[in-house]
Parts: C-alpha cells; structure tokens; sequence
C-alpha cells in the first residue's frame, strides 16, 4: 500500500493503536482489491461513528459529538462537499503545530492511499478554520478547500 507521510514526529498527538489500526483496515481492503475512503479510515482511526457521505457528517453529530472550529488532534475535520469534492471529506487531527497550521491522517485525498501527518494550514479571513489549504506535494499548498468544522466524540 502507497502510504504518505509528512513527518513521524505527530505521532505522539494522535491515538497511535486506532490510527495504526484504520491503517491495517485500509491495507486489508486493499489487498482484496477495495477502495479506500475517508468515511471508513476517519470512523476508524477517530472513534467518531458518523455513517454516510464526509459531506454529510456536520448535521449528523447530534448529541453524542461536539462540534468546534477549533483543530483538536483526534477530532474529525469535515471538508465541506464542493464542485470538484461533491462527496464532501474527512480527515483526522493528528497535531497542532500551530495556531493555523495542523497535520491530518487522511484516506483517499491521493486516490486509494491513506496520508499520515499531512499539512493543512487555515487561510479563512478569520482565522475560523473555514478555509484551508492542504500540502498535497512536498513543495506546494493546493487549492483552498470549504471547511465546516471539526467534530470530536464527547468526553465523558
């Protein structure tokens, strides 16, 4: 399996054995020839259980998950659904680096690969986290990208 990875370094912000674990799911689906997604990976890795389309994920956390426009590493950022990403995206937290820049564990943003410590830094007028830019090559921030937020499962 085609695994990207930004840096090691993330590793310790992040619920290591899920994260590994969505991984070992991903690979498995692959080998049978499957396609990797980002529901199933972020579902994984994150414990958030939100079942249909990323782009669908915001109206759907009701009581059980909290919603923030503030990154929290194992919460879930949901990308919202766009012409050129109708099905919306999830990606998880993995580390804040800082005030608008985060790494992501992410599937299928490279098609069938999962992505470790991917960089996403904030580029919202606001500083609101609504919109960002994903550093998809070594040498380049990609287009910007509609952000509802980030859900987190709930602490008891």
């Amino acid at each position: 399996m085609n695994f990207a990875s930004a840096t090691q370094s993330h590793a310790s912000m992040r619920d290591e054995a899920r994260v590994m674990g969505a991984v070992q799911i991903a690979q498995t689906m692959r080998s049978k020839g499957q396609r990797v997604w980002c529901v199933p990976f972020a579902r994984n890795a994150s414990g958030v259980n939100i079942r249909g389309n990323a782009g669908t994920w915001w109206r759907k956390t009701g009581s059980l998950y909290r919603q923030s426009h503030t990154p929290i590493p194992g919460s879930v950022m949901v990308f919202k659904s766009t012409r050129s990403m109708p099905m919306g995206h999830v990606a998880v937290v993995s580390k804040q680096i800082s005030p608008r820049k985060i790494l992501i564990d992410h599937a299928n943003w490279k098609r069938n690969q999962v992505s470790l410590g991917m960089e996403v830094i904030d580029v919202s007028e606001k500083n609101d986290w609504s919109a960002v830019r994903v550093k998809s090559t070594p040498a380049a921030y990609g287009s910007v990208y509609p952000v509802h937020g980030f859900i987190a499962a709930a602490r008891g």
